[in-house]
C-alpha cells in the first residue's frame, strides 16, 4: 500500500504526541510501547519503523511536551506585556494554577516525570536538561532589569525549582485545602524572589 506524501512524518507525530501525554499521566515504565501504539491507533510491530527504541520516544515526547509547556507560557507572558500586566506574574500564575494541577497528562513533564528521568541513561537526561535551560530562559526573560546577568539565571533557577516542587507536591496530597496552599504559598514565593535582586 502507498502512502501519501507527509504520512509517515504525520504518524510519528501521532505516536509523540499520545506518548507525551501517557507519560505524563501513568509515568514512563508504567506506559508499554504495545500500549502508545494502540492508543495511536496502529500496530505494535509498527514502532521501529518509527523509532530505534522507547528510549528515542521518551527522548521526543520530552521535546515535545515541553515545548508546548514552554510556548504557553511564553504566550502567557507576552500577552501579559501587550495588556499592561507583569509578565512574571502570568507565568508563575498560569503555571500553578489548579486546572495544571489537576491535569498532568497535558502540563509539565519536568514536574510529571523528573524523578523518572533522573534515573534515565545520559543521553536523555541531556534532553530533559536542554529543555529545562529553555524553560528557565522564559522566565529569565520576565525579569526586571536589575537584575545582573549571573542574578537572574540563579532567580529564574529558583523559581522555576518552586513552581515545579509545589506543583509536585499539590498534586502528591489528598488534603485539597494543603494541595490548594502549596499553590497559592509557592506563588508567593516565586514572585518574592522574581521582584527583588539579592543584595
Amino acid at each position: 500500500m502507498r502512502y501519501a506524501a507527509g504520512h509517515r512524518e504525520e504518524t510519528r507525530r501521532r505516536v509523540v504526541e499520545v506518548a507525551a501525554r501517557r507519560f505524563r499521566k501513568d509515568g514512563i515504565e508504567a506506559a508499554g510501547v504495545a500500549g502508545l501504539m494502540a492508543d495511536a491507533g496502529l500496530t505494535h510491530g509498527g514502532f521501529y519503523a518509527h523509532f530505534s527504541s522507547k528510549e528515542a520516544l521518551v527522548r521526543d515526547a520530552i521535546v515535545a511536551a515541553l515545548a508546548t509547556s514552554r510556548d504557553h507560557l511564553a504566550a502567557e507572558a507576552a500577552t501579559a506585556r501587550t495588556e499592561g500586566r507583569d509578565g512574571l506574574e502570568a507565568v508563575v500564575t498560569a503555571y500553578l494554577r489548579p486546572g495544571h494541577r489537576d491535569r498532568p497528562e497535558i502540563g509539565c513533564a519536568i514536574a510529571s516525570l523528573a524523578a523518572e528521568l533522573a534515573r534515565h541513561p545520559d543521553e536523555t537526561r541531556e534532553v530533559l536538561t536542554d529543555q529545562i535551560r529553555a524553560t528557565v530562559a522564559v522566565i529569565r526573560a520576565e525579569l526586571p532589569p536589575a537584575f545582573a546577568a549571573s542574578e537572574a539565571d540563579t532567580a529564574a533557577g529558583a523559581i522555576f525549582s518552586t513552581m515545579v516542587g509545589a506543583l509536585q507536591m499539590a498534586r502528591a496530597v489528598t488534603d485539597p485545602a494543603l494541595s490548594d496552599s502549596f499553590l497559592s504559598g509557592a506563588k508567593a514565593a516565586a514572585l518574592a524572589i522574581g521582584r527583588q535582586p539579592p543584595r
